[in-house]
């Protein structure tokens, strides 16, 4: 297997896999369709590739010198999983364009991701196993990285979109927006406990 090819497949083994990113892609993509939750897709991609860029750089060095740093970044993202999840299991079921809750923007997407343990993990794993320091190969492992990370959420978000038509009734919404919420509170705890 080539080196690209393994890149690859790493890439799409952590991006893929569920997470929180993906959880709100799919909440997104079940509430405002495909289109409108691709906004998110996009700003999760640009916000994952720079911190993996960063970490390829040097920024895990600096989370080493400074940990009470990497333990206000663990908190930061437990706390912003237990933000999301309570405002899952508050929300009433509309679909729809509500101007007041509209799909994940970008910013929230690339926020969600520097606050994201799982993102973290996949950055320093793959840096570590694929550059070995070399910036060529990092920027060849980001260049790699975006297309699959992007293409991920986004099937997420699809998902979303395909069984928006069975949660047309906002009680089926609640119900599917507190099964996510749950699992996100899981997430969550499991950064604290594990």
């Amino acid at each position: 297997m080539s080196l690209s090819l393994s890149m690859a497949a790493f890439a799409l083994a952590a991006s893929i896999s569920p997470g929180p990113v993906n959880l709100v892609a799919l909440g997104s993509g079940a509430r405002h369709g495909l289109r409108a939750s691709l906004q998110h897709a996009l700003g999760a991609t640009l916000g994952f590739c720079l911190l993996l860029v960063l970490v390829g750089l040097g920024l895990h060095e600096l989370l080493v010198h400074w940990p009470l740093l990497g333990l206000g970044l663990h908190w930061g993202g437990v706390l912003f999983l237990l933000y999301m999840a309570w405002k899952l299991a508050r929300d009433q079921g509309a679909l729809g364009g509500d101007p007041l809750h509209g799909a994940p923007s970008a910013w929230y997407g690339a926020l969600m991701q520097w606050l994201n343990p799982k993102a973290w993990l996949a950055a320093v794993a793959g840096i570590g196993a694929y550059t070995g320091g070399e910036q060529q190969l990092l920027w060849l492992f980001a260049w790699i990285y975006g297309p699959i990370c992007f293409l991920s959420i986004a099937s997420w978000a699809w998902a979303g979109s395909v069984i928006r038509h069975y949660l047309g009734d906002p009680r089926h919404m609640r119900l599917f927006n507190r099964s996510l919420a749950v699992l996100l509170v899981a997430s969550a705890l499991y950064l604290v406990l594990g």
